[in-house]
């Protein structure tokens, strides 16, 4: 397949990327999630006698980014996928291991990143055959994903532009890749030169599937027939959750930092002098350090006076930037302070601002998965001449919650006395009702099949017990 996208048509898609707004949000979110707040580049500025701004760098400017962010995203993502259950699953046994296959720990650690860059705004996995002809999926990296739809192009063709950055000879190099539904076309610019076809690849276009050693069934390639790349984006405007909290986290960045700059900058307070002209000023400061002792002309003082730093009010400001951050963050506090009664209940109240995050969250990882099973099914029935479907499948999305373990033993205490009273109440009525509803009433408590119990049973208990009598009666006795 040719393509019809030219050179400059494609440098002109990647810029206009780069100045989007999701691409610009996706940025700034792995920025903070890295810890490279803007309070790293915070400078200190003052007038001079002409009235012009020059920079201070005689003042303490103690730069410390406080990574809220990156608790915050790990949580979400980590919380989401803290069931050690398989994620995709199926009553079917034999699809069942078909589907842990795919969608195992490795898929899990992959889908993990992608789901790092949807708190971002937007995440993407990749599609590839393994060397087993098995479908799996990695991450792809958010920033270099470009989306090319059919209406912006001259054959009414989708496309998807993936590029990265490598580095070659000690130059700077950018590795371009256009992929469509039949094959992947590689380009390379090197350092700020032109985008030209990559000639490192000897086969370009390349198709999706390349068969070697010893090729399949006489197949040199093949196209997978779709685009395989999947998206999964943070809501349909695909927004970052940095933007509900970065403000806070500024404000907390530049409170704590100010606090620290203040303690540094007076940490030996303000020497004040009488009777001394300016010639002496560098001998009377190194005698106050060094020696503890200084001399002052007659009618001379000297008074050493320290400045109240506004403690109380700043920190007040950062336990309220604190609280905030989680809340509007919609995060567990780990740091948070209750009276000491750690029920379940308090527990759970905890999480519920998680718990809402990530129900948000976890109806777009439905949508992903599906996507993916629409790969994978048809994958697993080519291989074994099934007919599985997706009502075949379903997804286990439930998060592990840390428990008191005393509530739950007494839930569990609770439930068992519970159980108990439900049984013994029945057989105090079995007297009064036929043995078969005894036995399927008993069978729904204990939560055992009763066509299984009523297979076992004698076919006809009575005959069984005359026979047994009988038997008894004709025995020698010894």
């Amino acid at each position: 397949m040719i393509i019809t996208l030219t050179t400059e048509r494609i440098q002109k898609y990647i810029q206009d990327a780069e100045q989007s707004p999701v691409k610009r949000r996706l940025k700034q979110g792995r920025r903070y999630y890295e810890g490279r707040h803007d309070i790293l580049d915070y400078q200190l500025w003052y007038y001079n006698a002409d009235g012009k701004p020059v920079e201070d760098k005689t003042r303490s400017n103690i730069k410390i980014p406080h990574a809220f962010f990156t608790e915050l995203v790990d949580q979400c993502v980590q919380y989401m996928l803290s069931n050690p259950e398989p994620l995709v699953c199926s009553d079917d046994g034999k699809l069942q291991k078909e589907l842990d296959a795919y969608f195992g720990d490795d898929f899990r650690a992959e889908l993990a990143e992608a789901l790092t860059d949807m708190c971002f705004g937007v995440g993407h996995l990749y599609a590839y055959k393994t060397t087993d002809d098995r479908t799996a999926f990695v991450y792809a990296d958010a920033q270099g994903v470009i989306t090319v739809r059919k209406r912006d192009t001259a054959d009414k063709a989708d496309y998807v532009i993936y590029w990265y950055i490598d580095f070659a000879d000690g130059k700077e190099v950018k590795r371009v890749q256009v992929w469509d539904t039949a094959a992947v076309h590689y380009f390379v610019q090197v350092e700020s030169g032109r985008l030209e076809p990559d000639p490192s690849e000897e086969l370009n276009p390349r198709p999706h599937v390349v068969y070697s050693e010893p090729p399949q069934e006489g197949r040199f390639g093949e196209a997978l027939g779709y685009i395989p790349f999947f998206e999964i984006a943070n809501g349909r405007q695909k927004t970052s959750q940095l933007a509900a909290v970065k403000a806070l986290i500024d404000d907390y960045d530049l409170m704590a930092c100010g606090l620290s700059n203040n303690l540094q900058d007076v940490s030996e307070g303000i020497t004040l002098v009488k009777g001394m002209d300016g010639s002496n000023i560098d001998e009377l400061m190194h005698n106050v350090r060094v020696k503890k002792t200084v001399g002052v002309p007659e009618g001379g003082d000297l008074d050493i006076r320290t400045v109240q730093i506004p403690y109380e009010a700043r920190r007040v400001r950062l336990e309220l930037d604190e609280k905030n951050i989680y809340r509007f963050g919609m995060g567990f506090n780990s740091a948070q302070i209750g009276d000491g009664n750690i029920t379940n209940v308090v527990i759970k109240s905890r999480y519920a601002l998680l718990d809402l995050k990530c129900d948000k969250m976890a109806a777009q990882l439905r949508k992903l998965l599906r996507q993916l099973l629409n790969v994978v099914l048809p994958e697993i029935n080519e291989r074994h001449t099934t007919d599985y479907q997706q009502s075949d499948v379903y997804f286990d999305l439930a998060r592990e919650v840390i428990t008191n373990a005393a509530d739950n033993a007494q839930i569990a205490l609770s439930e068992a006395q519970e159980q108990q009273t439900r049984v013994n109440t029945l057989l105090d009525a079995a007297a009064k009702l036929d043995s078969e509803t005894v036995l399927q009433a008993l069978c729904d408590l204990l939560d055992v099949d009763y066509e299984d119990v009523k297979d076992r049973l004698p076919k006809n208990p009575q005959a069984d017990l005359n026979a047994a009598s009988e038997a008894l009666a004709a025995a020698p006795v010894e």
